[in-house]
């Protein structure tokens, strides 16, 4: 395809995809910018090459499934844009092949986006000094265009957490002055930047602190509501409640499994994780334990469900994150109660309250937070989740909660009518359950029948 442009146009690989090449990645999604050429005349030169998509004919752009591979191209004309109205999509674009090679960068959000390169001679076209930036692993917005799209500062906040990058001073300077606009974009698109942060970043705190250099946290009060909200110095030398929800995220995306996993079980973890600590700002108090005056949080994981389910609405999250989230925030200690290690009867329940969530995802959300306390090492803390996740895989529940073994059937099988009583027999029987008084099909049936004799 690029070679039946080279005669009449100018070719240009634009985007993420070369940042990434030159940080060392694999490169994704290449977009190709073409100049030197009218839209029609783009059109006619891609066709033969496979089906083209052009639902984007008045951006420029043409989409590609390439005939040979099944691969799927985006091919773009270079285009001017100008502010017409409030918000993200408050632009009018036009195409315009004629543009030079930097003025098609300067529209573009940051300088490490702003590279391109020509795929002819390999020469990297780098008006902006982009390479400088990623060098020194910066974003730096390109222009004072950067403010008219409120949305490219949660771009940064993402891409910050997804690069291990820092925000240049100016560019949070100018994301300050925009601060007030957060208000036009649109719930969907402030969601989108969130679930990159959520399953892409490598180092989700750097997100955390371009919010906050930015003055942009405002608009997530439940994690705002944790800077200045103190811990005691003993279990928390790294600082306030945000300093241990930083070191705790970068903590979980450091764990081989929370790389390995799929993406949906990556997002559940990491708004568990951020939100393991919202109750801390409504419950912690000056108060005594072990013989000195400290501060403490009482109630803080109960206290904490409430503003995870209403953070997650405030982003527009899907509602199948609300109860995950909530369930792991509630359950973050849930391997500090009860003395000489977890029974199986509180497994059992702890597997039942989490649901869907698993007794694995908590005990990720829980090394995160054991290790979110640098430079404090809890070993003894390691061995009491290693002592529940042990005792779950022993009971098969660590991927799932118990389900329960008495079921209607086998009380219309021993005689009775379904009616009003079998929901209190069937719930007393699952407790029963719970705490062992059985464990198969067998065992329920035997439990049965001197409950039904005691209801008759």
């Amino acid at each position: 395809m690029l070679a039946a442009l080279r005669g009449s146009a100018r070719p240009r690989l634009v985007g993420g995809g070369v940042r990434d090449w030159l940080l060392g990645g694999v490169a994704k999604d290449f977009d190709i910018e073409v100049g030197g050429v009218d839209f029609e005349r783009l059109h006619r030169l891609l066709a033969p090459f496979g089906a083209t998509d052009v639902v984007g004919r008045s951006f420029g752009v043409i989409k590609v499934r390439s005939r040979a591979s099944g691969a799927e191209y985006d091919f773009s004309l270079p285009r001017r844009e100008s502010k017409t109205g409030g918000g993200h999509r408050g632009f009018a674009v036009e195409p315009d092949p004629e543009l030079s090679d930097a003025e098609a960068a300067a529209r573009r959000d940051f300088t490490v986006n702003a590279i391109a390169l020509d795929p002819f001679t390999g020469e990297l076209i780098d008006p902006h000094g982009g390479r400088r930036d990623l060098a020194a692993r910066v974003l730096r917005h390109t222009g004072p265009a950067f403010a008219e799209d409120p949305l490219r500062v949660l771009r940064a906040f993402q891409l910050a957490a997804r690069l291990d990058f820092t925000l240049a001073p100016e560019t949070a300077a100018l994301c300050r002055r925009i601060a007030d606009t957060f208000a036009e974009l649109p719930a969907e698109r402030v969601w989108g930047e969130w679930e990159k942060w959520a399953t892409k970043a490598v180092r989700p705190s750097r997100g955390l602190a371009v919010l906050e250099e930015t003055g942009w946290l405002v608009h997530f009060p439940e994690v705002a509501a944790l800077r200045g909200t103190p811990q005691e110095p003993e279990w928390h030398p790294e600082g306030d409640v945000f300093a241990h929800t930083q070191h705790c995220l970068d903590a979980l995306t450091a764990q081989a499994d929370w790389t390995a996993a799929a993406a949906a079980t990556r997002r559940r973890l990491m708004f568990a994780v951020l939100a393991h600590d919202f109750g801390k700002p409504a419950t912690t108090i000056r108060g005594e334990k072990r013989g000195r005056e400290r501060w403490l949080s009482p109630g803080h994981e109960a206290a904490g469900a409430e503003p995870a389910r209403r953070f997650l609405r405030r982003l527009g999250a899907p509602l199948e994150l609300d109860d995950p989230v909530a369930a792991l925030t509630v359950n973050h200690l849930a391997h500090h109660h009860g003395a000489g290690g977890p029974t199986d009867a509180a497994v059992r329940r702890l597997a039942r309250r989490l649901a869907p969530a698993t007794i694995d995802e908590l005990a990720a959300v829980m090394r995160a937070d054991a290790d979110g306390r640098p430079p404090l090492r809890t070993p003894e803390v390691h061995a009491m989740i290693d002592a529940l996740t042990a005792r779950a895989r022993a009971l098969e529940l660590e991927a799932r909660a118990p389900r329960p073994i008495l079921l209607g059937r086998h009380l219309i099988a021993a005689g009775r009518k379904p009616g009003p009583e079998f929901t209190p027999l069937l719930d007393a029987a699952f407790e029963a359950q719970l705490d062992g008084a059985f464990a198969d099909e067998a065992g329920a049936v035997a439990w049965l029948q001197p409950h039904l004799n005691q209801r008759t």
